[in-house]
């Protein structure tokens, strides 16, 4: 029983190990797992190195490849310098002479290679296309020609006193003047009238990068009212709300005074604002303010004398576009492409080019000409080259940071670049003064890749240096057809602030005015193309107005182009804070060029005593969060040119990539001209992230696009890419000259008319065809120039458009220099439309109404004879019952 149960009696020692079991269980535990988590700790940080290294060792490889497929240049290149020349004197005219007037330039030389040619006095009508010798044919030399009112005395010297340094030497820059008159603005015009007891007029203008100011000043000639005193009269100039002279109102009677006001260098600035004011007063005591003999003529001929140096600006992509564009220069950005032997990379990329330039230049002008060699190109003309070397054989005289050899761009190891890669490089030409962009690539692809990266504004923000390689550029995707930046949202439904302003592109915000002469808040308030308003559309105006004001002769009022739509009288003399209005939006009034104004009508409690009046106090405020609520339509009736002002159907969507145009196969220096101010003007009419314009000849463009893009056609008849548009229509071109317009038929000579038609593709009836065309290659010159000057642009309507000049050298700054005659002769018309069928249905019964009594007399007849029916039916059952 003992070795039974000997085991079942423990002992002390045995008795104690189990009574510490439990604890030695959780101390075990906690060692097994403290081993377990420094043996897991230990295998992640062995396999976070090993994968650390194992990146690094990657990321190394791939720089490596990098590196072995696009080698740097062994040291870097000195950064061109851009240095801009001004332009040469005019010859000086006689002494007596009262006025100095701008000499007549000379025509151009018309040989292949003319050499280059100074700039003249006054910005003139380019010759854009520089003739060349055979096989391609070139339009006939323009003469160059001042345009009115502009005008240019550049006077050339030496600064010796304040030497520049560049880099390593010294070196002055020459100076120049520029004269800049009155009338160029369209303020000013013909008449500067400042009308009152106190009056002021403002001008704006610019001062171009790289000028560093050395002397400024205002020379203001001017007439005033004989009735005016002398002692309580005076006129004061100021710039940028700095004083710089006053002068009193003392002349006799039909003189005109002269005077010069100095300005000081520094004042000027990017951006300026010259203010003229006027105090005027004809009885000692107290004058009469709506006296119509308080008046002050400020002469058209008034002119700022800027003196400048120009400096020496170092090339870099992080200043892009300038110098190729500058928004600040008061002078047409010129711009020169280097023709090369074309293809399908040129055609695509330069249009594409011009366009984004088209939308930097927004309203400024931009001159355009295409140059054979580079020796041809003029100085401060910006060349571009686009192009591989094989097709630019001038790429070759140039001093480019990749070198050249064998028609193939070789990085620092001598190794050509792949062909899909492309390349942008800054140089300079003609000793500095010709700066040049060079969009080039060992291939089409790697060229239009370079050329798309300029034109894309997000990648093109990152660019620096003297020279870009182009590996891999993301596609931007297409926007909405209705997405339109600078009109109304598409919805139906918006706010103030959901519209876009015109001078930057930001959300309309909160707008204080103040004063009993407060200026009108002006919205764009531009509907889409395709929108066709229907009653019941209204706003929601929210607005606060100060204390102070004159319940009964104070307002506020609401127009729509002018034409007033509403208003409501501001009545409390406290103030009103954040106060609403309805006011009905006109259907027929709501246009694509529309405005909408708000102005506040504040007059003061207090009486004027004098024509003085204490009106600062006096404010208005236009809220953001005013609301919109449009009953619209989605159509358009095609062809229509009028639509056109505003580029639809070719600007939807806005990155152009439902355009295609198409040249003759080849095409001619007009042509490419022509197509270059197309792809321009496009530009300007349409805001994206990208451009997408399609470009072909005749015999490369693809049935598919032909089908499913909008189609610009340009050349003369004879080798227009679309002969239908000929064939079409009451107004026809035919051979030998002739023209065909209803039942006549006639033969002219010669026939230098310019033609621009819209017609509906003969491909897909819900896309347009615009033909750009002429029987010569002078009216074609006459169709650039209409699409080029928005003063004829936008008188565009109708479908067909027949322009003809009586001048033999027109200028394209006169606005008589062109006529303009409109038909409508589409043999059919197309409707493209996105709205519901209940809208469908109630225009159509708008369109049709007379349709309408017909409708109505049918379905009370059928209805009559239903019910006739049923009436006989009911009647003979109970004559079968009875029976």
């Amino acid at each position: 029983m003992k070795r039974l149960f000997g085991h079942s009696q423990p002992t002390t020692t045995t008795a104690n190990r189990r009574q510490r079991s439990p604890r030695s269980a959780i101390a075990s535990l906690l060692l097994w797992l403290f081993l377990l988590c420094s043996v897991v700790v230990l295998t992640l940080g062995i396999t976070t190195t090993l994968v650390t290294a194992q990146s690094d060792g990657n990321l190394k490889e791939q720089e490596d490849q990098f590196i072995r497929e696009y080698a740097l240049p062994s040291s870097p290149a000195k950064p061109p310098v851009y240095k801009p020349r001004p332009a040469s004197p005019p010859k000086q005219q006689s002494p007596s002479s009262p006025q100095r007037q701008a000499v007549p330039p000379a025509q151009r030389q018309t040989s292949p290679a003319p050499a280059p040619q100074q700039r003249q006095s006054a910005p003139q009508q380019r010759q854009n296309v520089t003739p060349r010798p055979a096989p391609r044919s070139a339009p006939p030399p323009v003469a160059d020609e001042p345009a009115p009112a502009r005008r240019r005395e550049p006077v050339q010297e030496t600064v010796e006193d304040s030497p520049i340094e560049d880099t390593s030497t010294a070196e002055t820059l020459p100076t120049g003047q520029y004269v800049l008159e009155f009338n160029r603005s369209p303020v000013v015009g013909n008449r500067f009238r400042l009308q009152g007891i106190y009056s002021e007029a403002r001008l704006g203008f610019t001062r171009p990068h790289g000028w560093k100011m050395q002397s400024a000043k205002a020379l203001i000639r001017f007439q005033h009212s004989p009735s005016l005193l002398a002692n309580r009269s005076n006129l004061t100039v100021r710039v940028n709300d700095r004083s710089v002279g006053s002068v009193p109102l003392n002349r006799k009677e039909a003189e005109v005074g002269s005077v010069a006001f100095n300005i000081p260098p520094g004042v000027i600035q990017d951006y300026n604002d010259l203010s003229v004011v006027v105090q005027q007063n004809t009885d000692p005591q107290c004058s009469d303010p709506s006296d119509p003999t308080l008046w002050t003529e400020i002469l058209p001929d008034s002119k700022l004398v800027l003196g400048y140096q120009s400096q020496a600006v170092p090339l870099s992509f992080s200043g892009y576009p300038y110098p190729f564009f500058d928004e600040l220069s008061l002078e047409p950005n010129r711009i020169a492409y280097l023709l090369p032997k074309l293809g399908e990379a040129w055609l695509t990329a330069a249009p594409r080019l011009q366009a984004a330039l088209g939308r930097l230049a927004d309203f400024r002008p931009i001159e355009t000409r295409l140059v054979e060699d580079i020796d041809q190109v003029e100085a401060n003309e910006r060349l571009v080259i686009i192009g591989t070397p094989e097709d630019q054989p001038g790429l070759e005289d140039l001093d480019l940071p990749y070198s050249i050899a064998g028609n193939q761009i070789l990085d620092g190891n001598k190794s050509p670049l792949p062909d899909d890669v492309g390349v942008l490089m800054l140089a300079t030409a003609q000793d500095g003064s010709v700066p040049v962009l060079v969009a080039t690539g060992n291939g089409p692809v790697g060229v239009a890749k370079a050329a798309q990266f300029l034109v894309q504004p997000d990648p093109s923000k990152i660019g620096t240096g003297q020279a870009i390689l182009v590996s891999d550029l993301k596609e931007v995707s297409a926007p909405p057809p209705r997405q339109w930046p600078r009109y109304l949202p598409d919805k139906n439904s918006f706010a103030l602030s959901d519209i876009k302003t015109q001078v930057n592109g930001e959300p309309f915000k909160d707008v204080t005015v103040r004063g009993s002469g407060a200026p009108p808040i002006e919205i764009d308030f531009r509907a889409l193309p395709d929108d066709r308003f229907k009653r019941g559309s209204s706003m929601t105006l929210r607005y606060s107005y100060g204390p102070q004001v004159n319940p009964r002769t104070s307002a506020v009022e609401v127009l729509l182009d002018d034409v007033f739509i509403g208003g409501a009288r501001l009545n409390s003399d406290k103030g009103g804070n954040r106060e609403s209005l309805k006011v009905d939006l006109p259907a027929e009034l709501i246009q694509s060029n529309s405005k909408l104004t708000v102005a506040f009508r504040l007059n003061s409690r207090e009486p004027a005593k004098c024509g003085r009046v204490t009106d600062q106090q006096l404010t208005g405020t236009l809220h953001s969060d005013t609301s919109f609520n449009l009953n619209r339509d989605t159509f358009a009736q095609l062809p229509d040119l009028k639509l056109l002002r505003s580029g639809y159907p070719f600007t939807a969507p806005q990155d152009l990539s439902s355009t295609a145009m198409v040249v003759p196969d080849p095409p001619s220096d007009a042509d490419l001209l022509t197509l270059l101010a197309a792809s321009e003007r496009l530009g300007r009419l349409s805001r994206a992230d990208s451009v997408q314009l399609a470009v072909y000849t005749a015999s490369t463009l693809p049935p598919d696009i032909r089908k499913s893009h909008h189609l610009v056609g340009i050349g003369i008849r004879e080798k227009f890419p679309f002969p239908e548009v000929f064939e079409s229509g009451g107004f026809r071109l035919g051979s030998a000259l002739s023209r065909q317009w209803s039942q006549g038929s006639i033969n002219t000579w010669p026939d230098s008319e310019g033609m621009i038609k819209q017609i509906v593709s003969p491909a897909n009836r819900d896309r347009v065809l615009l033909a750009l065309t002429a029987q010569r290659e002078s009216g074609l010159d006459q169709v650039r120039q209409v699409i080029n000057k928005d003063p004829w642009f936008f008188q565009l309507r109708e479908d067909t458009v027949l322009i003809s000049s009586n001048q033999e050298n027109p200028s394209s700054y006169d606005p008589d220099a062109y006529k303009l005659k409109f038909l409508e002769d589409a043999p059919s018309t197309s409707r493209i439309e996105n709205a519901t069928l209940l809208s469908k249905a109630s225009r159509f019964i708008q369109e049709h109404w007379f349709i309408l009594p017909i409708a109505v007399v049918g379905i009370a007849l059928l209805l009559y004879g239903i019910s006739q029916l049923y009436l006989k039916r009911i009647t003979d059952k109970r004559i079968t019952d009875k029976t």
